[in-house]
């Protein structure tokens, strides 16, 4: 199994699978219901990879909403009386291999070593593989230019938010939220059906400058 978040880790990830001959079966957890730039994306690379993209809820969708993350305030009873589950990724992880029938399956990831000073700590402490939660990191000794290597080497380009804000969408927060507003207004409505105060980010911004 791998957590595939459209990100170049992910993809790296994916593609140094491949190559060495192992099946692979990707799942995607999206932020935001039914964003276009990212059900596209993930489309394409159902098409590019000829494999289905498992399309499920991110535990941090569930933690927002519990959080009340830019709700006003008549939603708040609402969200508080359906008692949403927090599911970790670990849990989330055996929902799959139990609604898979793949309960041998590993999880994979695209965590790097290189990629922070914390993931460094992280895999200086625990290791690219744990072998009690059937997790690994595939490419966790990989620099960014293996990473760049391997999708110029096999022609995968980046999801277009790349462009956007240099990475795959990846939180609520000025660094993704205004970007989106300007290239993808359509789906920032979106977001603002689920999370109608996120408009506070940019005018916050506003203030501060």
């Amino acid at each position: 199994m791998l957590g595939f978040s459209r990100g170049k880790d992910s993809l790296a990830s994916w593609l140094a699978m491949r190559d060495a001959g192992i099946e692979v079966v990707p799942y995607h957890l999206y932020l935001v219901p039914d964003l276009r730039f990212v059900e596209e994306s993930r489309k394409f690379y159902e098409d590019f990879f000829g494999v289905p993209i498992l399309n499920l809820p991110h535990p941090s969708l569930y933690r927002w909403l519990n959080g009340l993350l830019f709700q006003p305030p008549e939603r708040a009873a609402v969200i508080e009386s359906a008692q949403l589950p927090e599911p970790t990724y670990e849990e989330l992880a055996e929902l799959i291999r139990a609604d898979l029938d793949l309960p041998a399956a590993w999880n994979a990831d695209g965590v790097r070593a290189a990629d922070s000073p914390n993931r460094r700590m992280a895999m200086v402490t625990h290791g690219p593989k744990r072998e009690h939660l059937r997790k690994v990191s595939i490419v966790w000794d990989w620099r960014i230019a293996d990473v760049r290597e391997a999708l110029a080497r096999h022609n995968c380009p980046l999801p277009e938010e790349y462009e956007w804000f240099g990475r795959s969408f990846d939180g609520m927060d000025f660094r993704f939220l205004d970007p989106i507003r300007r290239h993808a207004p359509d789906d920032y409505a979106r977001i603002l059906e689920w999370f109608p105060l996120a408009d506070l980010e940019v005018f916050r911004r506003d203030l501060t400058r």
